[in-house]
């Protein structure tokens, strides 16, 4: 089954951008970002920043991460995956990170959602000239296919990004008023 990553979702403003390798069967059945029930990404990423995303709908999740100055894309564009699983991926194109990072001018990290996504994204940004600064975090996949850490050591690795993501400006705008 040949699959495609869904446009990347980011902004001026993105500070922090998590990386997947590849949407899976369900996400792009539903064309939404982890998109499979038993995904843990909402709930980690919103630990992470203490807000019950996984409570949201699915466009109101992709307005906070980006009240958060986050964005989501993915490290491969395409490739030919039978079912959902990072081992079955072959004939992959990766995208083009370099080329987004550059157009993202508060970015100040990356953080890749699983050990597929790391190695191919750092590879793709090793030595680039302008992107030596940006942090790099390596994070435990959300997948349900991943099982080898229980949902609080995933919850404790994941709150690397807390310290990368901003606040929503109401949330700015309610602490200078106070």
């Amino acid at each position: 089954m040949h699959a495609a990553c869904f446009p990347p979702v980011v902004d001026p403003h993105t500070r922090l951008l998590l990386l997947g390798s590849l949407p899976g069967r369900a996400s792009l059945a539903a064309g939404r970002y982890y998109a499979h029930p038993r995904n843990l990404f909402w709930r980690l990423a919103g630990d992470a920043l203490g807000v019950d995303l996984a409570a949201l709908d699915y466009e109101a999740r992709l307005a906070t991460l980006g009240a958060h100055g986050i964005g989501l894309w993915d490290v491969i564009a395409d490739a030919t995956r039978p079912g959902s699983l990072d081992a079955a991926i072959r004939a992959a194109n990766a995208n083009d990170l370099a080329a987004l990072c550059r157009t993202l001018p508060a970015l100040a990290a990356i953080a890749f959602n699983g050990a597929t996504a790391a190695r191919i994204g750092r590879a793709r940004l090793a030595g680039l000239p302008g992107l030596a600064n940006l942090a790099l975090i390596d994070l435990p996949s959300s997948s349900p296919a991943y099982a080898a850490l229980p949902y609080a050591a995933k919850r404790d690795r994941w709150a690397a990004i807390a310290g990368f993501a901003g606040r929503p400006p109401s949330a700015a705008r309610a602490q200078r008023a106070g």
